[in-house]
């Protein structure tokens, strides 16, 4: 996404201690210990990490909301986000953003690492890592401070700066497991992965099917040109899982750009905006029904828009909640279709 900004919260029937819907003990699990090197798969490489971080730094909500919902948030040392991203007062880690100091209303810095003395930064490509910037991880990695890297983000060598190696879901799986690894809590892990399945799965298990599933364009910003996702966005199996089939799902990459006529040609029958930033989702709106070229779209001619927010439609642990609601509004689509 252009801008890292978090505006969202789970559906009060998902959320609990440790939010939508996971449940996960308090205390680390037993295997968890201070001097084990830990060797993870990340990005399709291998690799190890010599200690159990204590001083993580984050950027981004999705990947902040991924060790809280961990329990993870005593071995942070802090993390990065811009403040309009809504009241925090209701999320479902709310203890955890209490409890972690928030370094940066940007985007983290090599500065906000060595001030945190950061252990250990996780972030991804576009989610903190830019090259432009050097904030990279070998460029962390000549200070001394491992990295790791939002499966979601992984570079694919399609082209320079494309991006995405798995289904998004899978990556969120990924992440979660080898954290679950690195930080001694797989039983914290496995027990969210599976409560994350058996949301998803009861969405998918009514979800339209055949010719009867909505056609759905994902909107998160721009007039000249639309940034929407791809097939390695989270958006992509959000949208499936619900019963939507996702218009750019041809597009190899994550988070990308393309042109309005792609759009009319698909002919969306729902547009899903992606609620952050100083653009609001109903100015959005009145841009996507006031644009004269989508004027025979059907998702604007029939005023099918429904609006997530930034955070369930990047990945992390409010995906599985973000398919409950979509799916809710996809299946009244189809029946009214």
């Amino acid at each position: 996404m252009r801008k890292l900004i978090a505006t969202a919260f789970c559906l009060a029937a998902t959320v609990t201690a440790t939010g939508c819907g996971a449940t996960v003990e308090k205390s680390a699990d037993s295997k968890s210990s201070k001097s084990s090197a830990v060797t993870l798969t990340n990005c399709g490489r291998k690799v190890t990490y010599d200690k159990v971080p204590e001083r993580v730094v984050t950027n981004d909500v999705g990947i902040t909301e991924l060790m809280f919902a961990l329990g993870l948030e005593d071995r942070m040392a802090g993390f990065a986000m811009p403040d309009d991203k809504g009241d925090l007062s209701g999320v479902p880690w709310k203890d955890g953003y209490d409890k972690v100091k928030w370094l940066s209303k940007d985007q983290l810095t090599k500065e906000n690492a060595l001030d945190a003395r950061a252990d250990l930064v996780f972030a991804g490509w576009n989610y903190g890592f830019r090259e432009d910037s050097g904030f990279t991880p070998d460029a962390l990695k000549k200070l001394g401070i491992p990295s790791y890297v939002l499966t979601e983000s992984c570079h694919n060598g399609r082209t320079e700066t494309s991006r995405g190696i798995m289904p998004p879901l899978d990556a969120l799986y990924a992440d979660l497991t080898n954290l679950g690894k690195l930080f001694g809590v797989e039983q914290r892990a496995a027990a969210l992965i599976a409560d994350f399945k058996k949301q998803v799965a009861d969405v998918h298990a009514k979800a339209p099917t055949g010719a009867g599933r909505p056609k759905v364009f994902l909107y998160d910003s721009g007039q000249d040109q639309p940034f929407t996702s791809g097939r390695y966005a989270a958006p992509e199996q959000i949208i499936s899982e619900a019963g939507g089939t996702n218009v750019m799902h041809d597009v190899q990459d994550s988070w990308t750009t393309v042109g309005w006529e792609s759009v009319v040609q698909r002919d969306p029958d729902v547009i899903v905006i992606c609620d952050y930033g100083d653009v609001s989702a109903e100015q959005k709106k009145k841009f996507l029904l006031s644009y004269a070229p989508l004027r025979n779209v059907s998702a604007v001619k029939h005023k099918r828009i429904f609006v997530l927010d930034y955070v369930d439609l990047v990945e992390s642990p409010r995906n599985p909640s973000a398919i409950a609601r979509l799916g809710t509004y996809l299946r009244k689509v189809a029946e009214e279709s």
